[in-house]
């Protein structure tokens, strides 16, 4: 059990613990939590001395927590998440009033298309909000966790219990290419599409996705010339030349026009794309997290309905 009492701490004290707990060193603590870290070494001499531990002691180039500090990492944990859930009230909030900073992360095609429209909605509803957008890893992370990230909007569900996550809406893939391409009636036919060069959008650089899945299936195999880190680099490779990317139609509809690119119905049929929203538990109850959900899921929700 964890020995310490509130005589010796307070709440902030407990996140700033719980929070050295995870990262496991000063300088990230103090990125966390928005503060210097000489700051943040005067906030662990405190919680040293509240706990009788060192907490985080020195080995070699950098930290590493206690055996006393590992036995209460869990507890930590649960005690913070239950403290925010006891103290949050949901009633009377303005949220005109609430200064916090959202990071929210998703592709940069997604980005593009709710950064300004969200950039319309707040400073009406919440002026004193800010939005930091992120791009997605290039392999599966921890941030939800570790609230490096406050909502994600992918095609991935929640990876375990501690996390929460709606699947919003479903976008069905098209197959981009340049206005003016010279075989653009290749995209009506399974082999005609199969046999123009693609490029596919993969942050982790695959070159085989569901597409291939589903020509392989046909007896079809499709030639994948590159692949590029993000919708908009794709899209510039196909508006330059003779390739064809897929993408989801309903999200990506002004930038595809924005490029001069032209859009058919895939002539294979796969299945669509989930549009997912996830957060962590700690944000259930938030108020102005769930404003910011809402309005994401209305943005969403309405793009893919007009496609």
């Amino acid at each position: 059990m964890v020995r310490i009492t509130m005589v010796h701490i307070d709440l902030n004290l407990l996140r700033a613990l719980d929070v050295l707990l995870e990262e496991g060193s000063v300088g990230a603590a103090a990125d966390r939590l928005h503060l210097s870290q000489p700051a943040m070494s005067r906030t662990l001499a405190r919680i040293r001395r509240a706990t009788g531990d060192e907490i985080l002691v020195r080995s070699g180039r950098g930290m590493v927590t206690t055996p006393y500090a590992e036995s209460i990492r869990a507890e930590v944990h649960a005690l913070v998440h239950r403290a925010q859930s006891l103290l949050h009230r949901d009633a009377d909030v303005d949220l005109r009033t609430i200064a916090r900073t959202y990071t929210l992360q998703c592709n940069d095609a997604l980005a593009e298309f709710l950064a300004p429209r969200l950039a319309r909605i707040l400073p009406a509803e919440a002026p004193r909000l800010r939005l930091r957008f992120l791009a997605e890893p290039a392999s599966t992370s921890d941030d939800l966790r570790r609230g490096h990230v406050d909502l994600r909007v992918s095609s991935d569900p929640a990876e375990s219990a501690e996390m929460q996550s709606s699947t919003i809406a479903h976008d069905r893939l098209v197959a981009a290419v340049r206005a003016d391409h010279p075989r653009l009636d290749a995209l009506g036919s399974p082999a005609g599409f199969a046999g123009l060069g693609h490029v596919i959008v993969s942050r982790r650089g695959r070159l085989h996705d569901l597409v291939d899945d589903v020509l392989e299936a046909a007896g079809l195999r499709r030639h994948v010339l590159l692949t590029a880190p993000t919708v908009a680099i794709a899209m510039q490779i196909v508006a330059a030349g003779d390739l064809v990317v897929c993408v989801p139609g309903g999200l990506l509809a002004a930038q595809l026009a924005s490029y001069g690119l032209a859009s058919r119905p895939l002539p294979v049929e796969v299945p669509a794309v989930p549009v997912v929203l996830a957060w962590h538990q700690r944000h259930a109850r938030d108020p102005a997290h769930r404003w910011l959900r809402a309005h994401v899921r209305r943005l969403i929700l309405e793009q893919t309905s007009a496609a």
